[in-house]
């Protein structure tokens, strides 16, 4: 019997107890988790963390204050909200709303001898204001995350600084996420918030970081692994933890290791690229991405396509997804480099798209993501390069579609 399942220790989607990596950025010789710390023990300040998507930002902050005290948002939440306050109190399990009896007296009519007064009640409502709710928070230990600021209207994020401005001079506990190139520009460049800022810029994973996921993990299931069965894995969970995690724990299912105690040690190839197109089995990235290749209605007119080596005609919408998902995987493309990619798939054929047809076509996909739902939100075009916002989403590109 081994000791843990292998649920238990990858864990892609909560606390990993049994494969949390502990990080140091470049530009400082101090953990996450003291920064963190740091920043929560400095009264008055508000903390803004930014990295990539799936890179652990909230699973560090869980490490920190402990699941239980944290009190967690999106920026998506406060869309509708009339009421910052309101939405953090109802989220907090806070009722801040309610009724009271107000009870009033008046003069009656007075007969002779006889003084007299008749009451009556009324039912008024009332709403208990922010100072409430920041005084729970301190009495409670908890701190608000507001995770994904970037997915509030800029408007509101304006709306939602001015309210935590104010909050953070009377000690209330607060982080901001928002993604590196989407940076919270209501948060970190607000002059009412200047010199009140705790700034944690989380970077990408390095392989090395992610090896330490598989390999501590493995250990932990009484399991060695060759190291360049870890060096591939590494490379394809692109910069994602949690992508790691789900690709150990599938590889896991897929060898039965909770089951066969006579598995002790990894060295098939084979079996990761079973494991990379097992994982995308449950993605939800299937009709986006069907989406994405159609691109926008042409009303009748055809486009122009392209012949690939196996005979197949793609158009530049089709040419583009391809060009994400090709080796060597990367969660930011400039336009010069997706024409690299694009010549490199049409090799030596004469007619291939020029950079300006390229542009076009991520313009329009940009303009498919814009009006449509959150789910579709996995790149973003800005300033000439493409950002991968869902390291999940290219993983799909780059094992789903098969």
């Amino acid at each position: 019997m081994r000791k843990f399942k292998a649920n238990d220790v990858f864990k892609p989607g909560s606390f990993p107890e049994h494969t949390y990596i502990s990080r140091t950025s470049s530009e400082f010789s101090y953990s996450y988790e003291f920064r963190l710390k740091q920043a929560l023990n400095t009264s008055g300040f508000l903390t803004s963390v930014i990295g990539p998507s799936k890179t652990g930002k909230t699973v560090l902050c869980e490490k920190v204050i402990g699941p239980n005290n944290i009190v967690s948002l999106t920026g998506s939440d406060f869309k509708h909200s009339a009421s910052f306050w309101m939405t953090v109190a109802n989220k907090a399990g806070l009722s801040i709303e309610g009724q009271q009896i107000q009870t009033t007296s008046t003069a009656g009519e007075r007969l002779p001898g006889v003084s007299q007064s008749v009451s009556s009640s009324t039912m008024e409502k009332f709403v208990t204001g922010k100072d409430q709710v920041i005084e729970y928070f301190k009495e409670n230990n908890l701190v608000l995350l507001l995770d994904d600021f970037h997915y509030a209207s800029e408007e509101l994020q304006l709306e939602i600084a001015q309210q935590l401005k104010d909050a953070i001079r009377k000690e209330f506990p607060a982080i901001v996420v928002s993604l590196p190139h989407r940076a919270d520009d209501a948060i970190r460049k607000n002059p009412d918030l200047s010199g009140r800022l705790s700034l944690i810029n989380i970077e990408p994973w390095k392989p090395d970081a992610l090896q330490k996921i598989a390999v501590t993990g493995f250990e932990a299931l009484g399991i060695t692994i060759d190291p360049r069965l870890v060096e591939i894995l590494a490379a394809e969970s692109l910069t994602s933890p949690q992508l790691m995690q789900t690709i150990c724990l599938n590889l896991c299912l897929l060898l039965e290791i909770d089951s066969d105690v006579s598995i002790t040690k990894i060295e098939d190839p084979s079996t990761l690229h079973t494991a990379f197109r097992a994982t995308t089995t449950n993605l939800p990235y299937k009709e986006i991405a069907k989406r994405f290749k159609t691109g926008p209605s042409t009303r009748g007119q055809k486009r122009k396509t392209f012949t690939l080596d196996d005979g197949e005609e793609a158009d530049t919408y089709e040419l583009l997804l391809k060009a994400i998902a090709i080796d060597p995987p990367s969660t930011a493309l400039s336009l010069d480099s997706l024409k690299l990619r694009f010549d490199k798939i049409l090799g030596d054929q004469l007619s291939k798209p020029d950079k300006n047809s390229i542009k076009k076509t991520i313009v329009q996909t940009q303009t498919i993501i814009e009006t449509s739902d959150s789910i579709y939100q996995v790149f973003e075009w800005k300033d000439e390069v493409l950002y991968i916002l869902e390291p999940l989403f290219l993983f799909y590109l780059r094992w789903g579609m098969h």
